[in-house]
């Protein structure tokens, strides 16, 4: 910590992993940084109910791992050695969009299968192994304290959850909301007297239904996981990826209401209906070890607080807070890994109109998982939203690219590296890229086989 720096004391709205990753940049620049959380977190890995995704599938991106190991030195190491799956993400999980499969082939990118309980809790763990760090459970953030004099936050009105009704009142220089989605920010802005930022939502109405398999080494031909994503005829997705415990994770769901069944029949047949067959050669003779969990997903929405001309001293909002993408793309995790950087680097320069630049860096680092995010879902003709000429092209091309990344090995890993927002979109479009794509289709595409007795 810079011995210059003036501020004392930081507090985080929230101890999921935005909250959490939040608070690792703060730590740098604080002399204390206390978490609070109006859950009672677990001593096991566990779902809890402020994480109702918790219990689903989750990916973590190798941007988002490679994060993580930066910002907690060992971390890959000691996740791989309490059980979680590492390996080749190209080379070790199916990828099927736009009627093929992506090339599987050695490659550089290496990810981390591991569930949502485990993962929050090792990173919280982490975290608190720093001596300046605290964390205060079972306790609710009614509100941030604001001085309207002073035009800033000086801390937060909280009540301990199943003790006293009366409110405490904690002190700090600086107040991050890490709340997520249904963040109370615009409203408290408002009733500062300051502008709420402007709000983007493209509605999915996204169901899916997850449940736990035991895992066998015979299942999925070795592979750690399998994607088939959502694309025509049915716009139907399934997700099959390895846990720690020997156990499968699988999620499958649908847009627009048309979501998984949480009945053992109607499940099994929805995974039968996937225009390939190995999530449903798994679940159909698999052990089931809990029970069939569905979740809803109503929109993406992002928070433009970068457009805003004045901003509270003293606070900040991070993470879903900002913006929350369609879970099924994996990408919030990784987002908030991204972010927990640009706030470091943001408040090395000190925390004087340090909103505005953080904002600023956090939208550069939302508009790309934003435009794969949305530009995928508005691939799906019922979904609203505008589709620009730029968004028609590249979902297009993107097509074409996934065609002929079925037999090349390079192609594959290049799409990947964009995916996990290892490199920009424009990679894609590198002329030597673009060639072999337009070489890849020269050739007569593989016919595809629709399960039989699909529903649509």
């Amino acid at each position: 910590m810079p011995k210059d720096h003036p501020n004392k004391r930081a507090i985080v709205i929230g101890a999921s992993m935005g909250g959490l990753l939040a608070a690792r940049a703060l730590a740098d620049y604080f002399d204390e940084v206390t978490v609070v959380e109006r859950d009672a977190l677990p001593d096991v890995h566990e779902p809890r109910k402020g994480v109702p995704q918790g219990r689903h599938a989750h990916g973590l991106l190798a941007r988002g791992r490679e994060v993580l190991e930066e910002l907690f030195p060992g971390f890959t190491e000691e996740m791989v050695a309490q059980g979680a799956t590492s390996g080749d993400i190209v080379d070790k999980v199916l990828w099927f969009n736009h009627g093929f499969y992506l090339c599987n082939s050695p490659s550089k990118l290496f990810g981390l299968a591991i569930s949502r309980p485990m993962l929050e809790g090792n990173v919280r763990r982490r975290l608190l192994q720093l001596p300046n760090v605290r964390l205060r459970e079972r306790c609710a953030v009614l509100e941030p304290a604001f001085d309207g004099a002073q035009g800033r936050v000086t801390g937060v009105r909280v009540q301990s959850q199943g003790g006293s009704d009366v409110a405490q009142m904690m002190n700090a220089d600086f107040v991050v909301d890490a709340s997520g989605r249904g963040s109370s920010s615009p409203a408290w802005l408002d009733a500062w007297g300051y502008p709420r930022p402007r709000e983007e939502l493209i509605k999915i109405n996204l169901g899916y239904v997850t449940r736990q398999y035991r895992r066998l080494p015979e299942h999925l031909r070795g592979k750690s996981g399998a994607i088939i994503a959502a694309c025509p005829p049915d716009w139907r997705f399934g997700v099959i990826l390895s846990q720690e415990g020997d156990r499968w994770i699988v999620t499958l769901g649908g847009y627009l209401g048309d979501h998984a069944p949480t009945n053992d029949n109607g499940f099994v047949d929805f995974a039968r209906s996937l225009q390939k067959p190995e999530i449903f050669d798994v679940v159909r003779v698999a052990e089931p070890l809990c029970p069939l969990m569905p979740y809803q997903f109503s929109a993406n929405l992002r928070r433009h607080y970068e457009e805003l001309s004045r901003f509270p001293a003293g606070f900040l909002v991070f993470g879903d807070a900002l913006c929350s993408f369609n879970p099924v793309y994996g990408q919030g995790m990784t987002v908030a890994c991204m972010e927990s950087l640009a706030l470091r680097e943001c408040l090395a320069a000190g925390t004087q109109e340090v909103a505005g630049r953080f904002f600023g860096a956090a939208s550069r680092l939302i508009d790309i998982p934003w435009q794969i995010a949305v530009g995928s879902d508005l691939q799906h003709p019922r979904v609203e939203g505008q589709r620009t000429a730029q968004i028609r092209f590249i979902n297009w091309y993107i097509a074409k690219f996934y065609r002929a990344a079925q037999d090349d090995a390079v192609l594959a890993s290049r799409f990947l590296e964009v995916a996990n927002l290892m490199r920009l979109p424009a990679a894609l479009f590198d002329p030597q890229i673009a060639f072999r794509v337009w070489k890849g289709n020269r050739a007569p595409a593989r016919m595809i086989t629709v399960p039989v007795g699909r529903t649509t």
